[in-house]
């Protein structure tokens, strides 16, 4: 049998199952990234080490949401830009309409597969749990 450490990762089809729900409710699903020297973000946008995204479709272009990285186009500004974030820093994704959403831990580099369901976050005092 398998140890829960040599599981892969759930985050990554959390995030596209509460991305898939948001849109289907009609919410808009933002995320919260810990931006580190492998996000590519703008980071004129970055407060407190973070930022925060809307990653619906009327805001996002080529958006792929893929094990390892999130990827899409967003504007800032009226331009156009490329951005791509390691799943393992994103905090939270939840829908602005009404903060429901998920939190998670911020996962090591140097740890590819942690324990991606986690404890909420603190300083998430908006994020609601699903029913």
């Amino acid at each position: 049998l398998s140890s829960a450490m040599d599981l892969p990762s759930t985050k990554p089809y959390l995030l596209r199952a509460l991305w898939e729900w948001c849109c289907d409710h009609g919410f808009t699903p933002f995320i919260v990234v810990q931006v580190d020297e492998r996000t590519r973000v703008p980071r004129e946008h970055v407060r407190d080490g973070q930022i925060v995204l809307n990653i619906g479709p009327e805001a996002t272009g080529h958006l792929k949401i893929g094990n390892e990285l999130i990827g899409f186009q967003a504007r800032f500004g009226g331009v156009a830009r490329d951005l791509s974030i390691p799943v393992g820093q994103v905090l939270a994704i939840y829908a602005r309409e009404n903060g429901a959403g998920m939190s998670f831990e911020l996962e090591s580099p140097d740890d590819p597969e942690p324990d991606a369901l986690a404890k909420p976050a603190a300083g998430r005092p908006g994020l609601r749990r699903l029913k």
